[in-house]
């Protein structure tokens, strides 16, 4: 009613019901038109999982941008060419920012999100989790890229296109296996639950079959050579690596 006003200014959050006062409603932040309070409990969990989306898509894009940026100098460090050409870091552009965060933000809200905690107002999206993981799995990923470069340099292969091919597909498919483990942030439950996310499973394989087909219908585009089928087995194992430690870890931190 009318006495409830100042209530709800001073909230954090004023709700009001739809057949309430004119002037409870002006003094609210949200009407609930249904007068429904069941419908508070379902914005909460739109809220919170809104939220952790837009979490789990930073985390994706800051480690794919921490990988990219460290690759790009050792290279440039290095003197050799840069191992990432403009066409390749469009394609990598194109998977960090389109394809991830319409994957990630396909995800269904999730009822375990209302067992957390509330969270500060004035907190940082950015959590110390998120940060430890952004440099762990961003500092794995660049070592074995930074492993593969110096075989490459020592080969005389980082200038030719297969060499410059497979250093991309190692780079694009630690990203693939990552936005699992990007998915799977925070809920402590395996990447591999999958139920109900069918538009991040066809998103990524959009990235995945993506990559097969730029390495193999248009090479020259993407200055690269077609790998042969022991080299897509040995990739798509090796670079899983990250996938399965951050299953292990998960399992470990439950």
């Amino acid at each position: 009613g009318t006495n409830d006003a100042p209530a709800l200014k001073a909230a954090h959050v004023g709700l009001s019901m739809g057949d309430g006062t004119s002037v409870a409603k002006e003094a609210s932040d949200i009407t609930i038109i249904d007068n429904s309070f069941s419908s508070i409990g379902r914005a909460v969990m739109w809220g919170r999982s809104l939220y952790q989306n837009i979490q789990r898509f930073i985390l994706f894009q800051l480690t794919v941008n921490v990988v990219a940026c460290l690759i790009v100098l050792a290279g440039a460090f290095m003197g050799t060419e840069s191992p990432l050409t403009v066409t390749q870091m469009l394609w990598v552009n194109l998977i960090m920012d389109t394809f991830a965060a319409m994957a990630l933000a396909s995800l269904p809200p999730s009822r375990s999100v209302m067992y957390d905690k509330p969270r500060n107002r004035r907190s940082f999206i950015i959590t110390g989790k998120m940060l430890a993981s952004i440099l762990l799995t961003g500092g794995f990923m660049f070592a074995v890229l930074f492993v593969v470069l110096l075989g490459l340099i020592s080969y005389h292969t980082i200038a030719m296109t297969g060499g410059k091919g497979v250093l991309f597909t190692i780079f694009v498919l630690f990203q693939f296996w990552n936005l699992f483990n990007a998915r799977a942030f925070s809920t402590g439950r395996s990447a591999f639950r999958l139920k109900g996310c069918k538009w991040f499973l066809s998103i990524a394989a959009i990235i995945f079959f993506g990559q097969i087909a730029i390495m193999n219908l248009v090479p020259d585009f993407f200055n690269v050579e077609p790998i042969g089928i022991m080299d897509w087995l040995t990739i798509i194992v090796g670079t899983s690596v990250v996938l399965i430690i951050g299953e292990i870890v998960r399992l470990f931190s439950k």
